[in-house]
């Protein structure tokens, strides 16, 4: 008999852990790999960016360094787009490609791309509910409760929601990213295939996370089910 916080039903969460461990080597590896191939351009990461971005007439936005690895993102509130210390000023395939795909998520924006219409609006309400959910199933399950069950669930289900719609949000900016490299010869195409690398192992850790929400809201419904028995 396990206790409710160590239960065989743990073990569903396995496979997304393991695809999370694979997925994490995997940027790192192609990421150190092709962080050292500078492109035939030798055009900054930063520089890349701006061009792309004026492209769209979205020449003034700020491109800002940020500490960190791997840190880059688009922050659709301030609408600027942040670029980490191994990015910006680098003139690696690596960094050019990461620093596309986050152009591809303010072209999203600028665009109204729907996917990411939709994760922007729940994300306030995701943030909240994905510190209730789990506590709350866990005190329904300790107290017997199956209203709070119930309530912890339903809120998981937003979590849920929200990593499930991160993936197409996700695929699309990686795509952008690789046709306009394409189309702009920021990159050659035999380049090409190091940043769709990077970016395509940076995806499957969005792949593993979604998995292991599946699989978490799997494990919820099986140990609610258990205490209807």
């Amino acid at each position: 008999m396990f206790p409710y916080y160590m239960d065989s039903t743990a073990l569903l969460l396995v496979p997304a852990l393991l695809l999370s461990l694979w997925a994490q080597w995997q940027v790192k590896s192609a990421f150190d790999r092709y962080s050292r191939v500078h492109s035939r351009e030798n055009v900054t990461a930063r520089d890349v960016a701006r061009m792309l971005l004026s492209r769209f007439g979205m020449g003034d936005m700020p491109v800002n360094r940020v500490a960190g690895s791997l840190t880059d993102h688009y922050d659709p509130t301030s609408r600027t787009l942040s670029l980490s210390e191994d990015v910006y000023d680098s003139t690696s395939i690596a960094a050019i490609g990461v620093a596309a795909h986050e152009v591809g998520h303010a072209i999203q924006h600028s665009r109204a791309y729907a996917p990411l219409v939709f994760r922007n609006s729940i994300v306030p309400a995701v943030n909240l509910v994905s510190g209730l959910s789990m506590p709350l199933f866990f005190l329904g399950l300790f107290m017997g409760s199956p209203m709070l069950l119930n309530v912890g669930i339903l809120l998981f289900c937003g979590v849920v929601v929200f990593h499930m719609v991160t993936l197409p949000v996700e695929f699309d900016a990686s795509s952008r990213a690789l046709r306009l490299l394409a189309e702009t010869g920021a990159l050659a195409p035999d380049e090409l295939s190091g940043a769709r690398r990077v970016l395509r192992a940076a995806a499957l850790t969005y792949v593993a996370a979604a998995l292991m929400a599946v699989l978490q809201l799997v494990r919820l419904l099986l140990l609610r089910n258990s205490r209807d028995r």
